[in-house]
């Protein structure tokens, strides 16, 4: 990592070695021999880091950390002494200090200090921007995030919104699916129509087809009245038809056959009827994988996946977690009457550090909760939970130093391939484009590998 340093040492050799050190590890330095100088240089100009020594003439290195601390407090100071005393390892702390190091060092291990005091740095930058303002991404207010996996989503929304083309959203649970459906229907030519949605995962196949597509009244024993079919409700708008990949064989073949006569029939009407709803879908199957195992039609699948869009996983997406959990701060504050403002960076590190296998709805549920417990202006760690808390994420380490720990080619690939599958949520044709693999490949390589743990 690069920054700047600003190094503080009255020994002018001893902090031009430092500085030559820091230097060549692609550091931009300054240094100065007297604290006081150094205040004055961060009147007028700006670091990343202050590297002090403890004892100098004049103001020493606790005294440079209050002052710092006072005027600068967003600004880490690293302490170096040569004594090494616990009192002095809590003086420095207690004036407000980032970190510690005792003489005699090792250049590297300055280095290793500088570099989490920067990224320290960083995010508490990143926590107080978000305190003043949650971005969301030009046009699209239903959707936070500047990261570029979402700008992706965002520039494909814009590109196919006006056109008529059924879109297929693809995504892990909790994604956010249904936001992006809705933000196409906003800025499409329809948006002055209705948006109808209609999760075909929690409604009985027997009933589904009567909600999708309506009845007459007569046409069963409790059909007292006619009623129109969602997809009529949507007329001259969006019908967004949730997690697709759940439909019955038999509901994929009438499906099919509305959307390619874009004419439907009521239970128990004599004719069929036109409609004009543009055609959304979304699900957190595999429908690549699903056509090939033969449980999705093929031919139903090309009719919806005409634009596919894939909704990346909230691990993927860097600081919108920050950003996102910010905008349900608010919320969830407004919402119990608490002066709750925002994360500690403490806790904003815990959020980055964590996997979120429950994606955005998982996040949500993991800020009420701290908002709820906060019993200061900002969310700490002690308010996330347990498993945020203490996670550790799972690492592939391949740093072998004898002959016989060195792995054969066969288990590196098997290792990276199950790694790949896990990061994207057990999607085979995603695992598969990021692997540079057929998926009949994939599916290959993974049966050897179950066949061999059994």
């Amino acid at each position: 990592m690069s920054g700047r340093v600003l190094v503080v040492d009255d020994d002018l050799e001893a902090g031009r070695l430092l500085e030559d050190a820091l230097q060549r590890r692609g550091y931009e330095v300054a240094a100065h021999t007297s604290a006081e100088e150094a205040l004055q240089r961060l009147e007028r100009d700006d670091f990343d880091v202050v590297l002090t020594d403890l004892k100098m003439r004049g103001m020493n290195g606790i005294d440079l950390c209050t002052r710092v601390a006072q005027s600068r407090p967003d600004l880490p100071v690293v302490v170096l002494t040569a004594f090494g005393s616990l009192d002095a390892a809590v003086s420095a702390i207690r004036a407000g200090a980032y970190d510690f190091i005792s003489k005699p060092f090792e250049t590297d291990s300055v280095r290793l200090v500088l570099d989490r005091a920067i990224q320290h740095r960083a995010l508490r930058q990143e926590v107080r921007r978000l305190r003043e303002a949650v971005p969301s991404s030009a046009g699209f207010p239903e959707i936070i995030g500047t990261s570029g996996p979402i700008k992706e989503v965002l520039d494909l929304i814009a590109r196919v919104a006006d056109s008529d083309a059924s879109v297929a959203i693809q995504g892990e649970s909790g994604t956010g699916k249904e936001l992006v459906a809705r933000a196409l229907h906003r800025r499409s030519k329809r948006s002055k129509g209705p948006f109808v949605a209609l999760n075909c995962a929690a409604i009985p196949e027997t009933l589904l087809e009567s909600e999708l597509f309506g009845y007459e009244k007569g046409a069963f024993t409790d059909a007292k009245a006619s009623r129109k079919g969602l997809l009529f409700l949507a007329e001259g708008g969006t019908l967004f038809l949730d997690e697709v990949g759940d439909l019955s064989p038999g509901l994929q073949v009438k499906l099919l056959r509305v959307l390619q006569e874009r004419k439907a029939r009521p239970l128990g009407a004599a004719a069929e009827i036109p409609f004009d709803a543009r055609l959304v879908t979304s699900t957190h199957r595999d429908l690549e994988a699903e056509v090939e195992e033969g449980r999705f039609r093929q031919d139903l699948f090309f009719r919806l996946n005409v634009v596919p869009i894939h909704v990346p996983p909230l691990r993927a997406r860097g600081t919108d977690v920050l950003q996102i959990a910010q905008h349900f701060l608010r919320e969830f504050a407004a919402r119990e009457g608490k002066q709750v403002l925002g994360l500690s960076h403490p806790a904003a590190e815990k959020l980055l550090a964590y996997s979120w296998p429950g994606n955005v709805r998982e996040l949500r549920n993991c800020i009420e909760r701290a908002v709820a417990l906060a019993r200061f202006d900002q969310v700490t760690v002690d308010d996330l939970p347990e498993k945020i808390r203490n996670y550790k994420g799972s690492q592939i380490v391949f740093a072998l130093d004898k002959p016989e720990e060195f792995l054969p080619l066969e288990e590196v690939e098997r290792r990276y391939i199950l790694k790949v599958l896990e990061g994207v949520g057990g999607n085979k044709s995603t695992a598969a484009r990021i692997l540079g693999l057929d998926r009949k490949t994939l599916y290959r390589k993974l049966g050897q590998y179950e066949s061999k743990e059994n």
